[in-house]
């Protein structure tokens, strides 16, 4: 869903505990998505509420400070800060763009791309 209010958008997503809470305590900055055309919307200085999937009266509210596209999460796991984005100090020397490929196909992301979306917790 998009609303814009002014020249900002406000975007919905949905987002699992674990990364929610990540973006929560500020561990996360960077989210991890399909460049569909859902995402291809999303500018810098839009707004992003993310839902947890569990609860769903919990939300958090972000700013988009950057985005960055690739073509593959494989290009994209070697240019950005993997800690920044969901990685622990614990899991960071098993991470793996094949990680991603629980959530988005390999055919949907040779098609649309992916992006990082750079993100500040409101």
């Amino acid at each position: 869903m998009e609303v814009k209010i002014d020249n900002m958008k406000h975007h919905l997503m949905n987002l699992t505990p674990s990364p929610f809470n990540m973006i929560k305590n500020g561990t996360k900055t960077i989210e991890l998505r399909l460049y569909d055309d859902k995402r291809r919307k999303i500018q810098t200085g839009d707004r992003i509420k993310f839902v947890n999937t569990e609860k769903n009266d919990e939300t958090l509210e972000v700013e988009v400070i950057d985005l960055f596209v690739f073509d593959s999460f494989k290009t994209l796991y070697t240019e950005l800060p993997l800690l920044e984005c969901g990685y622990t100090e614990k899991d960071i020397g098993t991470a793996s763009p094949n990680d991603m490929d629980l959530y988005y196909s390999k055919e949907k992301q040779q098609k649309y791309g992916v992006v990082g979306i750079k993100i500040a917790l409101l």
